[in-house]
């Protein structure tokens, strides 16, 4: 019988997006039944690499282009995290128990219109800028700790004046 242990994480990226004022992007989920906000992530495809996925997904997942992203830093290895017991086999497909993710910081020189949430494959209903200090706290609690950490590992490259933004 399989049990979760033995499911392997799903391979991701994920971005946390600043604009010029140092506010990080939050979307607002189409698919939760309860108010879920994330940052943009997504599965890394076999044979890309994290940076090229995670680009990608802002593109599939919010519209930014590329020529609107300026590199600021990589987190320092993988962040995990595991599903409620009551989600692993609903989704995707039963095949993993969590995420390892690799996350990425970006500055977002483009202006608000260049978001656009109506893509191909929609992920948002709505977005806004908000203070990363703040990301934690509009997560869905089995990501908080992941959200705890990636802000840990980007705190150095963060203008601690979005604290009270």
């Amino acid at each position: 019988m399989t049990t979760t242990e033995d499911l392997p994480y799903r391979p991701c990226a994920g971005v946390m997006l600043l604009n010029r004022d140092g506010l990080a992007f939050v979307g607002q989920r189409l698919d939760a039944t309860m108010e879920a906000w994330q940052m943009p992530q997504g599965g890394i495809d076999d044979g890309e690499d994290a940076r090229t996925a995670a680009i990608r997904e802002l593109g599939e997942e919010i519209g930014v282009r590329p020529d609107h992203l300026e590199p600021i830093a990589e987190a320092p290895g993988e962040f995990f995290y595991d599903l409620p017991d009551d989600l692993v086999g609903k989704v995707w497909k039963g095949k993993y128990r969590g995420q390892r993710q690799t996350w990425f910081l970006y500055r977002f020189t483009g202006e608000d219109t260049d978001i656009n949430l109506a893509t191909a494959h929609p992920e948002f209903m709505s977005w806004r800028w908000m203070s990363p200090y703040e990301l934690p706290k509009l997560i869905v609690p089995f990501k908080r700790q992941l959200y705890e950490d990636v802000l840990a590992a980007f705190r150095p490259h963060l203008d601690p004046d979005a604290r009270t933004a």
